[in-house]
């Protein structure tokens, strides 16, 4: 089944990875494998809620068409994944894919297990069917640490040796990312603390309201750079975060630059593909509605390319791929009045203060961008739009620049940003039945936009 049928509800996006029905948070596991992508999520199979959590499937062989496959996996009765199977990634080890995720049996107490599943057929490139290994592999966090969160582990490659991070939280309220060998995935040592809260880079870029780092990842620039992307849980889901710097040979991660890895309100656990040339990577949107309004929750962002700007800050850009979803003709090349598909990818830039409007209310509330190149900033206002939290307009600061451009990739109720190529805006915003969705661009500005449509093969 395409991912690009039209939905029942005009919120769900159509082209964004996300279940047919049901609840879905964290993207897990993204993998090549035999020229697909795949893509993995946290799933309730049987309602909009955050329970029962198994993982989704998708695949593509071009991240515009996406295809279900059957659940990956899903919780053994007495295993150690009984109370789920949580956060974590795909591997490919020994020429056959496996899952690396965090399990919780029922003696739940707050505290994860690291459990393994092999793909039962590594010649199907559907990869439809996983057979989970019934003993973890770590059975909980290293003596000593005083841990209270340990979750979400994520392998990777460096000097061609295989290692693995895993989020954790201490009971100062210190977070902190914990490093492993696991040259041997069945045989996991751990070889101590990779960063944690304290560190000064760290605590400048994030503050110290954050008591877990979870979801973490770590993965190489083109420029030889290294990103650690953490998730910030004070609690609760919060925000993101990301850390660029040096890895040396001793496994020394060196922070130079950081900061908020998203900008809105509605982004959270991203996760990280590591290609030759490129990293790419996607993240969780939740809805910023009550849970139960729809039979849906949850979609995963477009695929954003990931790299470092020669100042350390983030470069992200959406994937080229994507232009694979515009209509044959753009709907505006030009400032003025338009009506917005439903599904668009837009982009606007000005030499001077600009705005943008995508959403008019009845009583002439609006959804506004506003760009502003000698200052460096770009200001999202919801209007009138409401959310669970209310909250200020988003202002995002960039280097000034001669000119400014914004990227608006909009999808149902998913609205990405994306500024230049230093900062992304993601948030969720929900049309009523009055609403009129139209653009209306500062003459002056340079503008196009197109439509998106279902990819045709080929």
């Amino acid at each position: 089944m395409s991912l690009a049928a039209p939905p029942q509800d005009p919120h769900a996006p159509r082209f964004r990875v996300r279940p047919p029905a049901n609840w879905m948070n964290d993207p897990n596991g993204p993998f090549r494998w035999r020229g697909r992508y795949h893509l993995f999520y946290q799933h309730n199979p049987d309602a909009a809620v955050h329970a029962n959590v198994h993982w989704g499937h998708a695949s593509s062989p071009d991240l515009a068409h996406w295809e279900h496959h059957p659940i990956a996996l899903t919780p053994v009765p007495g295993g150690p994944d009984e109370a789920g199977c949580w956060s974590g990634c795909v591997v490919d080890d020994g020429g056959v894919p496996t899952a690396v995720y965090t399990g919780v049996d029922r003696h739940h107490e707050g505290l994860g297990t690291i459990c393994l599943a092999r793909a039962a057929d590594p010649d199907d490139p559907a990869l439809t069917e996983w057979t989970p290994v019934p003993t973890p592999v770590v059975t909980g966090p290293p003596e000593g640490l005083d841990v209270v969160m340990f979750r979400d582990p994520f392998v990777f490659r460096h000097d061609g040796r295989r290692w693995a991070l895993v989020g954790a939280g201490h009971a100062d309220g210190t977070p902190s990312v914990l490093l492993y060998d696991c040259e041997d995935l069945t045989d996991w040592r751990f070889a101590g603390v990779l960063l944690d809260g304290r560190d000064p880079a760290a605590a400048a870029a994030f503050g110290d309201r954050a008591t877990g780092w979870e979801c973490p990842q770590l993965y190489a620039t083109r420029s030889g750079e290294w990103v650690l992307v953490v998730s910030l849980w004070d609690g609760h889901p919060w925000t993101t975060g990301y850390l660029t710097g040096r890895l040396d040979t001793d496994l020394r991660f060196t922070p130079r630059a950081g900061g908020l890895l998203d900008h809105g309100r509605d982004f959270y656990a991203p996760a990280v593909l590591q290609e030759a040339d490129r990293a790419l990577m996607w993240g969780w949107s939740w809805e910023a509605r009550e849970q139960g309004e729809a039979d849906w929750a949850g979609v995963l962002t477009a695929p954003r390319v990931v790299d470092v700007h020669p100042d350390g800050a983030l470069r992200v850009a959406p994937a080229p791929e994507l232009h694979r979803l515009h209509a044959p003709e753009p709907f505006v090349t030009a400032p003025g009045r338009v009506p917005l598909p439903a599904a668009y990818d837009l982009t606007v830039s000005a030499r001077g203060s600009a705005t943008v409007s995508l959403l008019r209310s009845a009583s002439g509330a609006e959804l506004t961008v506003r760009l502003d190149p000698d200052e460096g900033t770009l200001t999202l206002d919801r209007g009138g739009w409401p959310r669970k939290e209310p909250g200020a307009p988003i202002v995002v600061d960039v280097p000034p620049v001669e000119e400014l451009t914004v990227r608006v990739l909009a999808d149902g109720s998913l609205y990405e940003l994306f500024v230049g190529d230093r900062a992304t805006v993601t948030e969720r915003v929900y049309r009523r039945a009055d609403d009129v969705s139209e653009l209306t661009v500062t003459p002056g500005a340079a503008v196009t936009g197109w439509e998106l449509v279902p990819p045709t093969h080929g």
